[in-house]
């Protein structure tokens, strides 16, 4: 999900947002930094919850929340969002999760999941055009790790099924 976070932060600072990241290494806290993000927190700090929340606009909670993980996070996003117009956006997820729905009730606010799989070809396209127009024009730049000699292939593809300590893409160079 590491690219999908890093390429959120890069399209919502181009379209002027206020970003707000989380990550659970000092290495994944510069690279959300170094995307432009406004504020990062380690979510695995205890703690973190509230020092999102203190540094939304007066206090109100967040409008949007891009979740990666949602069946650790959910129930705790919906306790950090803005009243009336908040929203989850579930993009990961890993297993099942208990959540109290008088979260969601007493703000009115609304969790929805996407996915590739059922996008339209039409979607898929303009998602796709608007990707490369970001590429061509600079404001989606792949963050780049670790570059593979075509030799070491089996090694990297080890690396991203263990997540062991990978940071950004990873490259086979031929």
């Amino acid at each position: 999900m590491e690219r999908v976070g890093i390429a959120a932060v890069q399209i919502a600072k181009a379209c002027g947002l206020r970003v707000i990241g989380t990550a659970s290494t000092d290495q994944g806290l510069q690279a959300i930094l170094d995307q432009g993000a406004d504020f990062v927190f380690n979510h695995k700090q205890e703690g973190y919850l509230k020092e999102i929340a203190n540094v939304t606009t007066n206090g109100e909670g967040i409008d949007l929340i891009l979740e990666m993980l949602a069946n650790v996070n959910l129930n705790a996003d919906l306790q950090l969002l803005k009243s009336g117009t908040g929203r989850v956006v579930v993009i990961g997820n890993r297993g099942t999760i208990d959540i109290n729905p008088r979260l969601l009730m007493a703000k009115e606010t609304s969790i929805c999941g996407v996915t590739l799989f059922s996008s339209s070809e039409e979607e898929l396209q303009m998602t796709n055009a608007y990707l490369q127009h970001g590429l061509k024009h600079g404001y989606i730049k792949p963050l780049l790790g670790r570059v593979y000699p075509l030799e070491d292939a089996a090694q990297a593809q080890t690396d991203v099924i263990s997540n062991s300590g990978t940071y950004g893409r990873l490259t086979l160079k031929i």
